[in-house]
């Protein structure tokens, strides 16, 4: 249940900030790099699980650090560039590119590239490891996710309702990383009965209050689940995670 993060590299201040609010906008976090040094800055310092990649970076070339980062890594990456052709296309993706998409492009059309670049990889992802679970374990606590078991560190199991089991995958997918009540209402799929947003605000607060009663030691001065003041929540301790076979 991890919230997809999304480095979106582009030199062009104004084309780089719209696709940044408009990924997060539609509950994706979205980051922001104009050189291949913002790039691996971002990479070094936490988990990027798709890059929006241009292919004209001032004096830097998006296809050369798109094949260097290829030999590296596995991230997805899109080319976005104003080269069209076909042949343009065709270097984007001997260069190791997942997918291209030309400018300038409807922003609902990147969106659903984007989703299709991020299913593929999770597919991906889950039938090489769908015989594996991972288990958390967090301030004492131990999180089974096969069984989908809460249990505290005097070893005894708290049951959790379906949407503080959700809520509780999101924060542990997402260690350090604050968390708008908007992004964490899109990964639980919680809207208000007309989709507003101050209503999904609301029934996350009311949903980080229930999962904090039953796993924080004192819940009116939370060590696990902090509140980011002017942005919404934050998984606030180290989780350590494991594969069973």
């Amino acid at each position: 249940m991890a919230i997809p993060r999304i480095l979106v590299v582009d030199d062009d201040p104004e084309m780089r900030d719209m696709m940044v609010q408009y990924l997060r906008k539609h509950g994706h976090i979205a980051l922001p790099a104009d050189t291949e040094a913002g790039v691996r800055a971002h990479l070094a310092d936490g988990r990027i699980d798709l890059i929006l990649l241009d292919v004209m970076l001032g004096d830097e070339n998006g296809l050369d650090i798109c094949q260097s980062l290829r030999r590296e890594q596995d991230v997805p990456i899109i080319m976005v560039s104003a080269q069209s052709a076909d042949h343009h296309r065709m270097a984007g993706y001997e260069r190791g590119a997942d997918d291209y998409v030309a400018k300038p492009f409807n922003p609902d059309l990147l969106l659903a590239r984007v989703r299709a670049v991020l299913s593929r990889a999770r597919r991906s992802s889950s039938l090489a490891y769908r015989r594996r679970t991972q288990t958390f374990r967090f301030g004492g606590w131990t999180y089974d996710g096969k069984r989908d078991e809460a249990i505290s560190p005097q070893g005894y199991q708290v049951s959790l309702s379906r949407r503080e089991t959700g809520l509780l995958k999101v924060l542990l997918a997402n260690p350090h990383i604050p968390l708008t009540r908007e992004e964490i209402a899109t990964a639980l799929d919680v809207t208000g009965s007309d989709g507003a947003t101050e209503a999904s605000g609301r029934a996350i607060d009311v949903l980080v209050g229930r999962l904090r009663s039953k796993i924080e030691t004192d819940p009116k001065a939370p060590e696990m689940i902090r509140t980011e003041r002017g942005i919404g929540y934050v998984m606030a301790v180290d989780i350590d995670t494991s594969d069973d076979p």
